[in-house]
């Protein structure tokens, strides 16, 4: 599932996708800078454009899949949203982590080994895999100044 709300205030929003671009329910999404289309979020990418979770998957058997159309986004409305992550990519989620920041490894998952762009703030570890938490993303970010 990835990322799922657990408590606080978010909202729906429409976006412009990337076509051709695979997706999957619960997948973290960024705002791609060039484009101004959504992309998938990776490791790589910098937390203050990635704006929230997709809504619906998006499969490359799609009817749509190729065409450019908006998608629903759910993006945090409150700062401190917090959200499940039920997909570890790498290491193993523990008690420590709490009150530490997290990777993303891709769309859905978390890396609790890493904490270069710290997506994540883990506020539970709920089991080695289940991890709770706040997503600190877009431009008012940790770390990040806003224009």
């Amino acid at each position: 599932m990835a990322f799922k709300k657990v408590q606080g205030k978010t909202k729906f929003m429409w976006f412009p996708v990337t076509p051709s671009t695979v997706l999957t329910k619960g997948d973290l999404v960024a705002m791609n800078v060039g484009s101004n289309l959504l992309i998938k979020a990776t490791a790589t990418t910098n937390n203050s454009i990635i704006i929230g979770t997709i809504r619906h998957s998006i499969a490359a058997t799609d009817d749509n899949y190729a065409v450019a159309r908006n998608v629903e986004v759910e993006v945090p409305v409150d700062k401190n949203v917090v959200w499940s992550c039920d997909e570890v990519g790498t290491g193993t989620a523990a008690a420590a982590d709490v009150g530490t920041y997290a990777d993303i490894t891709g769309g859905g998952e978390i890396n609790v080994d890493a904490s270069t762009y710290d997506v994540f703030f883990i506020t539970k570890v709920v089991s080695q895999t289940d991890v709770r938490g706040v997503l600190n993303i877009g431009p008012e970010c940790l770390g990040t100044i806003a224009d």
